[in-house]
C-alpha cells in the first residue's frame, strides 16, 4: 500500500502553528486584497477557507470517522472584524487536536491509501505554508518556504497529489510520455517522475537522475510553490520539454 511518511527531524505541528500564525499578521490588515492564485477571493475568503478546513480536519482527527462524514454545515462564517482571530483560535486547536491524537489512529482521509491521522498532521502542513504564501503575496511581499518543509512537502505532494495505479482519478488523464525530474538545488534532492503501467498513471523515485533527461530546477520553496501553481520554473531543456511539464500538470491535483 502506498503510504508516506514525514522526514525524520521533521515536525508538521510546529509548521502549522508557525504558517498559522503567519498568515494571521499578513492578513488582518489586509482582508480585502485580492488572491492571485485563488481567481475571485479576497484575503478574507482566503482566510475563512482555511478556518473551514482546520473546523474540518479537527473534527475529523476528534472523532476518527471510517467513512467520509455526511453533509453537514459547518461554522457560520463571521463579521470581517472577527475573521482573523476565528482563524487564529481554529488553528490552535487543530494543533491541539493534532498533538493529542496517535498519528498511528485510523481515520477518513481523501488519501485512499493512507487513511489515519498521521496523513492529516503532514497534509495540513501543505495548506498552511502555501496559503501562507498566498497571504504574503497578496501584500506585496514575496517569501521562501523552509527547505526540509519543503522538501517533504514536494515527496508528499508526488505520494498523493498525482494520478497513481492506486489513485486513479474519476476521469481520464494523459500519458505522461517520458520521464521529468524535479531538482530541489538547495537541498541536493531530486525526483524523476515517469509513467506508471496503467495509463494516465505515474510514479517517482527519489535520488539522483539521469542529466540527460528535461528537469525543473529551483530551490525546493520555488519547487513546492510550482506544483501549487503560485510560480513558474522553465523546464530545461525547452521545446517538447515543456509539453512533458504540461502533461505532468494534467496529471497533477490538489486537495
Amino acid at each position: 500500500m502506498r503510504t508516506s511518511q514525514p522526514a525524520t527531524g521533521f515536525d508538521p505541528l510546529a509548521e502549522i502553528a508557525e504558517h498559522s500564525a503567519a498568515l494571521a499578521r499578513a492578513a488582518e490588515s489586509n482582508l480585502e486584497a485580492p488572491v492571485e492564485h485563488c481567481p475571485g477571493w479576497t484575503v478574507a475568503d482566503l482566510v475563512w477557507h482555511l478556518s473551514e478546513v482546520h473546523w474540518f480536519w479537527a473534527k475529523i482527527v476528534a472523532e476518527l470517522p471510517s467513512e467520509p462524514p455526511p453533509d453537514e454545515e459547518g461554522p457560520d462564517r463571521p463579521p470581517p472584524e472577527q475573521l482573523v482571530e476565528r482563524f487564529r483560535a481554529g488553528a490552535e486547536h487543530l494543533v491541539r487536536v493534532l498533538a493529542a491524537a496517535d498519528p498511528a489512529a485510523a481515520c477518513w482521509t481523501w488519501a485512499p491509501t493512507q487513511r489515519n491521522v498521521g496523513f492529516v498532521r503532514r497534509h495540513q502542513v501543505q495548506e498552511a505554508a502555501v496559503h501562507h504564501w498566498d497571504a504574503e503575496h497578496a501584500a506585496g511581499r514575496e517569501i521562501a518556504l523552509g527547505t526540509g518543509m519543503s522538501v517533504d512537502a514536494i515527496e508528499e505532494f508526488l505520494t498523493f497529489s498525482v494520478a497513481t495505479v492506486e489513485d486513479r482519478p474519476d476521469s481520464p488523464r494523459p500519458n505522461l510520455d517520458g520521464a521529468l525530474v524535479l531538482a530541489a538545488t538547495d537541498a541536493g534532492t531530486e525526483w524523476t517522475v515517469t509513467d506508471d503501467r496503467l495509463p494516465g498513471t505515474v510514479r517517482f523515485s527519489p535520488g539522483p537522475a539521469d542529466p540527460e533527461l528535461p528537469r525543473i530546477t529551483g530551490t525546493a520553496s520555488d519547487l513546492l510553490l510550482w506544483l501549487y501553481g503560485r510560480l513558474a520554473l522553465p523546464v530545461t531543456p525547452g521545446g517538447k520539454a515543456e509539453q512533458l511539464a504540461g502533461r505532468f500538470r494534467a496529471l497533477a491535483f490538489t486537495d
